[in-house]
């Protein structure tokens, strides 16, 4: 944990409690478009991936064409009817204040589009104001491959281990995991917290306002076992 110099996070269900707004909008392009109907729960497993991932995931059966018609209507019914971005969880914002503060770098791996993040962005200047770095799913492989993982660590000249990944899915630790890099899991998002343990997560909290506490006392717990040593 001494070692670590950037925290990456990931955006809907780490940052932003923007789940319910992701099926909701999701199951009226459904309808909108006269789709098969999907469960809540099925759309919502999948919160972390970049949608056409998503979409091919829902419906196997269907051809590419038809899926790229729901990603447009996706797309218009969230900008036309979404009314706003969604809110970040109670106490994110002050905690990723203080761990800039404390000299931590700050980026973001999100499973959005390059527009869906930088209409987030521009509600949530704060968390702007503060990123060195972002990667989202159009512009690189979706998760859980960890290309834009890789990408992140080479744009600021680190090494896997000097990254902390921070997220609420498996397709985050799963990332993560594949070029071993520490990676820590938030129970308030999408996966339960035994998937995210499963999948690689050195760590569980409740939601990043409990990240500062919990890298402070990992750090001092790693300098006690050094002296000891």
């Amino acid at each position: 944990m001494n070692r670590i110099k950037l925290l990456i996070f990931d955006w809907d269900g780490t940052l932003a409690d923007s789940a319910d707004k992701i099926v909701n909008t999701m199951q009226g392009a459904i309808r909108a478009l006269g789709l098969p109907a999907r469960d809540d729960q099925s759309i919502r497993e999948l919160i972390g991936l970049g949608l056409n991932e998503c979409l091919q995931l829902l419906y196997p059966e269907i051809e590419l064409a038809r899926l790229l018609q729901l990603l447009d209507g996706y797309k218009a019914r969230w900008v036309n009817d979404g009314a706003g971005e969604a809110d970040l969880f109670a106490g994110a914002l002050e905690a990723v204040q203080a761990l800039h503060g404390d000299g931590f770098d700050i980026a973001v791996a999100t499973g959005k589009s390059r527009k869906g993040l930088e209409r987030s962005l521009t509600q949530h200047v704060g968390i702007r104001r503060l990123l060195i770095n972002s990667r989202c799913a159009d512009e690189t492989l979706s998760k859980p491959d960890p290309l834009m993982l890789r990408e992140l660590l080479a744009d600021q000249g680190l090494a896997p281990h000097e990254a902390l990944m921070i997220g609420d899915t498996d397709y985050d630790m799963a990332m993560a995991a594949a070029i071993e890099m520490p990676a820590v899991g938030v129970s308030c998002g999408v996966h339960a917290p035994e998937r995210l343990q499963r999948a690689g997560a050195i760590g569980l909290l409740d939601g990043v306002a409990a990240l500062p506490a919990w890298l402070a006392q990992a750090r001092a717990g790693e300098s006690r076992r050094i002296r000891a040593g």
